[in-house]
């Protein structure tokens, strides 16, 4: 088990935009993955983006077998790795909801995102994935790729007031780490 060191927001590494995969089913690839889902384990994320670990790839995981502790209201998000994604959102309506991230621990915000997206990219074996998500699904895979192109939640707020500590917005909520 191998847990990578996460960066935090300030490091101009999580600004920059990934590259994507050229070469799949390498073994350089799955030991990146299986790095990805033992930090991503380890802190009980949600998701986790090559980018966060500093590597320079557009690789992100999401979802878990069962209820994350950090988002326990949250359906199950089926685990996945996607590689070289594409996002297409399915109608102009968007949801308001609370997101963390690993990368910004102990801080929360209220993000506007699509509700309904269809993603599509590749499996760890060049595989075609494609899928269409809504709701916290849809948010999750929004938030990882996110980190491909360089954003951070926080750039997405809206309004301020509603950004915060999670500690004070949500009482109880471990906070110890967020995403």
């Amino acid at each position: 088990m191998t847990v990578r060191e996460i960066l935090k927001m300030g490091d101009p590494r999580l600004l920059r935009v990934a590259q994507p995969v050229t070469a799949f089913d390498t073994d350089d690839l799955h030991l990146l993955i299986t790095d990805l889902l033992d930090t991503m384990r380890a802190s009980n994320g949600a998701g986790l983006a090559a980018p966060q670990i500093g590597v320079d790839l557009q690789v992100v995981i999401f979802g878990s077998g069962s209820p994350n502790p950090r988002y326990p209201d949250a359906p199950i998000v089926p685990r996945t790795v996607l590689i070289n994604p594409v996002i297409t959102p399915l109608g102009a309506e968007e949801e308001l909801g609370w997101e963390g991230c690993l990368s910004v621990p102990g801080l929360r915000g209220l993000v506007p995102r699509a509700s309904r997206i269809h993603y599509s990219g590749f499996d760890p074996y060049g595989d075609p994935l494609s899928r269409e998500a809504e709701g916290f699904h849809a948010r999750v895979v929004q938030h990882e790729c996110d980190h491909l192109i360089g954003k951070l939640y926080p750039m997405r707020i809206r309004d301020f007031t509603q950004f915060g500590f999670t500690d004070v917005l949500f009482p109880g909520l471990d906070a110890s780490q967020d995403d």
